[in-house]
């Protein structure tokens, strides 16, 4: 028997070697679908034959990707683990490959939060609108549900319209949902910037209006995995089975009453009606639980059966008895409060340590009365919250730097061309904003072309020129984490944060740095400052 298949339950062995054709597997919580999914890329590649590089499998976040890559790794000891990512992640590297079918280039942005808000204060300061008209956030949102309900062919004025006609568009809006929507287009047009509604929506396109691009892809996946099948969206769910459309081998995993998505498209029916949309689709059932102790579980089933929309299951625990669950519903925030602080010294009377104690709650205002018994009663706590560690300022703009020297895009220039200090404020940017559009250039071509004028004298222009110039004329032959941390060094950047005394963010650079590197030593040489 194949070192593959040692350590697997039955049905995770079944689901495992079952590698033809359309395969549905019903995984209940804490069933070890990631371990069955990781053994079953291993199978493929040691036992079935098949190339890394003909595997693709969906995963529905970066973590579960990296875990899965860490796994099959330790299987197979090859550092080649396929295609395996998030729907959006695969369609980068579609576009990366691909991106000339809708006369974008390969060093196209991906625009996150951060990027989008910057677009947009470049709109409102534009049109003359203020966050009374609408804030970031709320445009944001509008962005997203125009893009998914209302004009869901957005895309084609992305594609076909020349820029100019993009940008005549935008200053004819006059309602302000109109003014944001176009402006934003423009402004995604003009540094080539895709968000993530975007991304599944241009490989579509691509497969639709290119058979022979659509037909590439699909003959080098032969294999096609897919991960929480039950938190899918339509445009996922075209994208998949256009992909399987040629060797027909689709293996999805999830369970119908764990979706927790519908509220931006998911829709569980494409779980639950697999056999029905793939004749003679297989079914397997993983209903063992290797997490969770009886009680737990039974309490899980007995609140699971009342789903309307499932496949009648339930799970089965594998770990001894443990202590009974107690719920508990208390009249006010306070006795609420009050009731969790006697629970955990009792836990402590026991000998539990704190650290082992966790308190979970839906919204951040929620922990204030948690917090006043706590000091109260004098329990030690720690709040875990805050910014998401790539959103923070440090981080975005360590990545902005970055991202300049490989595109040279206006969104990044924005962000660093004063940080630190050059004398580059708004007098001289404006004077930028409107060489740029003048002459069809980004910002950074227009402070090139304008360095030798009056206004940059006495500035520190000449020398982030010369930064950016000189890290890039050999990026390509460098470590990005080297590169890095030459540009934090020579930049400035970390001289500044050392004179303001923000060791925490030095601490996060630091750990930026080490992420990179661990970015590097997981990929090889095919680490790219793009990638």
């Amino acid at each position: 028997m194949s070192h593959v298949l040692q350590g697997l339950s039955d049905t995770q062995r079944e689901a495992v070697v079952a590698t033809e054709g359309y395969i549905r597997v019903i995984a209940g919580a804490g069933s070890g679908k990631t371990h069955a999914l990781s053994h079953r890329f291993a199978y493929l590649v040691e036992e079935v034959g098949a190339l890394p590089s003909s595997i693709l499998c969906v995963t529905f976040t970066n973590k579960s990707a990296n875990e899965m890559k860490r796994r099959i790794r330790r299987l197979t000891g090859d550092n080649d683990t396929g295609y395996i990512s998030t729907f959006h992640s695969f369609c980068v590297t579609v576009l990366q490959e691909d991106s000339h079918a809708v006369q974008y280039p390969k060093n196209f942005l991906v625009l996150d939060n951060a990027d989008i808000d910057s677009m947009l204060a470049i709109i409102y300061e534009e049109r003359g609108l203020t966050l009374r008209h609408m804030t970031f956030s709320a445009a944001r949102n509008m962005i997203e549900m125009r893009k998914i309900f209302r004009d869901p062919e957005y895309y084609e004025d992305m594609v076909a319209l020349p820029l100019d006609e993009l940008r005549q568009k935008y200053l004819n809006a006059a309602a302000t949902d109109d003014i944001i929507f176009f402006g934003y287009l423009y402004q995604q047009k003009k540094c080539f910037g895709l968000d993530y509604n975007d991304l599944i929506k241009y490989v579509l396109y691509i497969f639709d209006t290119n058979e022979n691009i659509r037909l590439k892809w699909q003959q080098r996946l032969e294999y096609i995995m897919i991960d929480e099948y039950q938190d899918i969206d339509e445009l996922q769910y075209r994208l998949m089975k256009v992909l399987c459309g040629y060797h027909k081998n689709l293996f999805i995993v999830g369970d119908p009453d764990q979706t927790i998505y519908t509220w931006r498209g998911a829709s569980v029916k494409y779980i639950l009606d697999f056999d029905k949309e793939f004749p003679g689709a297989r079914t397997i059932m993983m209903m063992e639980n290797y997490r969770s102790t009886p009680q737990i579980v039974a309490v899980a089933n007995s609140l699971i059966e009342k789903n309307r929309a499932r496949i009648k299951k339930a799970l089965h625990p594998l770990k001894p008895d443990g202590l009974p669950v107690i719920y508990h519903h208390a009249k006010t925030a306070e006795e609420e409060a009050q009731w969790i602080a006697s629970q955990i010294k009792s836990l402590a009377d026991l000998g539990v340590s704190y650290g082992g104690i966790a308190v979970l709650y839906r919204a951040h205002f929620v922990s204030r009365p948690l917090e006043e018994v706590f000091i109260r009663e004098q329990l030690p706590y720690t709040i875990y919250s805050g910014v998401p560690f790539f959103g923070r300022k440090e981080i975005k703009d360590a990545l902005s730097y970055l991202r300049l020297i490989a595109y040279r895009d206006d969104l990044s220039f924005l962000r660093v061309a004063n940080t630190p200090k050059r004398n580059l404020g708004e007098r001289r940017l404006a004077f930028l904003q409107k060489y740029s559009s003048e002459h069809a250039c980004s910002l950074y071509t227009a402070l090139e072309c304008s360095i030798d004028d009056e206004l940059f004298k006495n500035t520190k222009a000449k020398r982030l020129l010369s930064l950016v110039d000189r890290l890039a004329s050999d990026y390509h032959a460098r470590p990005v984490s080297e590169l890095l941390a030459d540009m934090l060094d020579q930049s400035g950047y970390e001289a500044m944060l050392r004179t303001e005394g923000s060791q925490e963010r030095l601490d996060n650079l630091a750990e930026l740095k080490q992420s990179v590197y661990e970015y590097e030593v997981s990929c090889g040489e095919e680490t790219t400052l793009e990638s």
